[in-house]
């Protein structure tokens, strides 16, 4: 019996979502680390860049997300101005230390960033910088895809061996994973799925320890219900001199 194609794509993304939440050490590290970042009133960084940067905004000024995070969201690495433009600057070497200008990390923070083959410079070196600085640095990466590739930067390293704990998105080499009898590319890539759903069950993980321990974390709540709007008027009042894009 045919099985339609965004039934395969279900299963696909079933499969991975069932992997994936088998990092449990992984994630709960994660969490611990950021539970004890929020209580020491450390900041939450993130980035990313092509796709990937969508991790960074999927945490960023969020309903039922923590308030104290700091996006570093550069357009040139994004995909709305020049997309093609930006696969060439996440491999310029020195580009990441230009994007931390006006950053000052310590040890109190956590750094997450997302890459699906986790082989270009511009991630990498900001793994490398936030962990110089101290900061906890937590990845998510496609690792059979990053071992299946050489790096792109001249330390011969991935993003996952610069990371202190990394999570598998089990994807695809090429992320995309359905493939059409007679047609030559896979379609329907997964690590958007898998790496924000990574990324919201480390985030409630931690919430879920601040509470044991007593604290109230920050967290925003939808703008578009009307208490929700109220309480987050006063986060953005606290917090936008703070926070770049807030």
């Amino acid at each position: 019996m045919k099985v339609e194609p965004f039934k395969r794509y279900q299963q696909a993304i079933g499969e991975k979502l069932n992997l994936a939440f088998q990092q449990e050490k992984q994630i709960q590290t994660a969490a611990q680390w950021i539970a004890d970042s929020v209580q020491s009133e450390g900041w939450i960084y993130t980035s990313g860049t092509g796709h990937s940067h969508m991790m960074a905004e999927e945490i960023f000024y969020r309903a039922g997300g923590f308030a104290r995070v700091r996006p570093i969201l550069d357009p040139p690495l994004m995909l709305h101005e020049d997309a093609s433009g930006s696969t060439e600057i996440e491999r310029k070497e020195g580009y990441a230390k230009e994007l931390f200008e006006g950053y000052v990390l310590g040890e109190k923070d956590v750094f997450l960033i997302s890459s699906n083959s986790g082989r270009n410079p511009v991630s990498i070196e900001m793994a490398q910088l936030a962990q110089k600085s101290g900061a906890k640095v937590i990845t998510i990466t496609n690792l059979t895809h990053s071992r299946s590739v050489d790096s792109r930067h001249s330390s011969g390293q991935k993003l996952f061996q610069v990371s202190d704990v990394f999570l598998d998105n089990f994807g695809e080499i090429g992320d995309a994973s359905i493939d059409f009898e007679g047609f030559p590319t896979k379609v329907g890539a997964t690590s958007t799925v898998v790496g924000a759903a990574l990324l919201q069950a480390i985030l409630v993980q931690a919430v879920g320890i601040l509470l044991e321990k007593g604290i109230r974390p920050e967290i925003f709540n939808s703008s578009n219900s009307d208490v929700g709007e109220a309480e987050n008027d006063l986060l953005i009042e606290k917090y936008k001199g703070q926070v770049k894009g807030l």
